[in-house]
């Protein structure tokens, strides 16, 4: 229990923690299974999932990252789990249904090597000794032997390697230990052995699978002086060079006294993580690309007002737009729409023109987007198509519109109506 107490406080610092993606459905044979009726799918606050026992390892390490609080250098108490300890906690705590899945990372003990074989012995008698048929997310340790990576890939379901920071001169800074090409090597080995391994799925549908969830990332931001338009390059250079599922954004928290770390009077940049984590989001599933986000002269995000938001009240010579007639593409660009909305604005409107009430039941949010979409050429009443005022009525909550429970607008009358 002082283990547990030790290792698992250790691992709220890392985001990069997800339950899905996996389609492996139970047998007869093992315990558990990942289709998604099999994952609860809870997050906490600040992100973490809570279907998943998330621990370190060990918090022994070797290296002395100034950002972490388990470095070398630092007076905290150390623990190292043994692998049958992780997997009695994961079976125990499994069949108490606490949990659904596991996630796995650690600090260094010894040597990458060393670390990465403990966790390979982990995860091997969980999957044929105790026959752990549930999800396991599991962290590739830089710099460890590419045979135990290769190996651990079989037994996980999703692998990650963390950036860190989003440079290599940060890295150099805060980190000294840690290079970005030995962080890089293993990504690519992964993203390399899920493609061949896809391939040969195709011709031998028996064959073992290898990180059937993909691969994902984490970066410390506010640390070091990236913009954001830094970051998100970065981000979106993962996306189309490594193949990436998720990158996660981790606002940093300043746990350790060193004069190369910087002060927080306001606390953590929770709020610039919403923001990149919004970003991301556009990035992935709207179309987007980061040079029509931010540019040099604009590098970093609008606090006031979410990505999509800031770029259409930036683009308003394309609105406002027709819903009846816009493309799939357009639709996604209208703030308030989202991609499922969007689909049903294509599908429904083959039968007929639509109107905002049957805007409203597809779930489009008007209160953002009735200032950007005109139904048969009317917009929903008449409004300004400037720039301040929009953002004024999205930020302000005094000049904003006011609506009933219909989406529609009602106001008092006055002599001055």
């Amino acid at each position: 229990m002082e283990k547990l107490n030790i290792l698992a406080d250790a691992a709220k610092y890392d985001v990069s923690c997800s339950s899905s993606g996996s389609s492996r459905g139970g047998n007869a044979k093992g315990i558990g299974n990942t289709v998604s009726a099999g994952l609860c799918h809870s997050f906490a606050a600040d992100g973490r999932c809570i279907s998943l026992l998330k621990i370190l390892f060990t918090n022994e390490c070797i290296f002395d990252c100034r950002y972490c609080m388990n470095r070398r250098s630092n007076d905290v108490p150390r623990a190292s789990f043994t692998p049958d300890e992780v997997c009695a906690l994961t079976m125990e705590f499994y069949r108490r249904n606490y949990i659904e899945g596991l996630f796995l990372s650690s600090g260094i003990l010894y040597s990458p090597d060393y670390t990465m074989e403990l966790i390979c012995q982990t995860l091997y008698k969980l999957r044929n000794i105790h026959h752990f048929n549930g999800y396991i997310h599991v962290k590739a340790i830089p710099g460890a032997d590419p045979a135990l990576i290769h190996k651990a890939g079989f037994l996980a379901d999703r692998m990650s390697v963390n950036l860190e920071l989003p440079t290599a001169e940060s890295l150099k800074q805060l980190a000294p230990n840690k290079n970005r090409k030995s962080i890089l090597k293993p990504m690519r080995q992964i993203q390399n052995t899920i493609s061949a391994n896809k391939e040969e799925l195709t011709l031998y549908r028996h064959t073992p699978r290898f990180c059937e969830a993909g691969q994902s990332t984490q970066m410390i931001i506010g640390a070091t002086p990236e913009s954001d338009y830094q970051i998100m390059s970065v981000a979106e250079n993962l996306y189309q060079k490594f193949s990436l599922k998720r990158v996660y954004y981790s606002a940093f928290v300043n746990v350790n006294e060193d004069k190369a770390l910087p002060a927080l009077p306001g606390g953590p940049p929770l709020l610039r993580e919403h923001r990149l984590y919004q970003a991301d989001w556009l990035l992935r599933f709207y179309g987007f690309k980061v040079d029509e986000l931010l540019t040099d002269d604009r590098p970093n995000f609008n606090m006031r007002i979410d990505p999509k938001a800031d770029w259409a009240v930036r683009h308003l010579e394309l609105f406002p737009i027709e819903i009846n007639r816009a493309d799939y593409r357009l639709l996604l660009r209208v703030p308030g729409i989202g991609v499922r909305s969007a689909k049903r604005i294509i599908g429904a409107r083959r039968f007929g023109n639509l109107n905002f009430n049957d805007l409203k039941k597809m779930g489009v949010v008007l209160k953002r987007a009735l200032y950007f979409i005109t139904c048969s050429g009317k917009m929903m009443y008449p409004t300004k198509i400037e720039e301040d005022y929009i953002v004024r009525n999205l930020t302000d909550d005094k000049e904003r519109l006011k609506f009933t429970n219909d989406g529609m607008r009602y106001e008092q009358l006055s002599l001055f109506s």
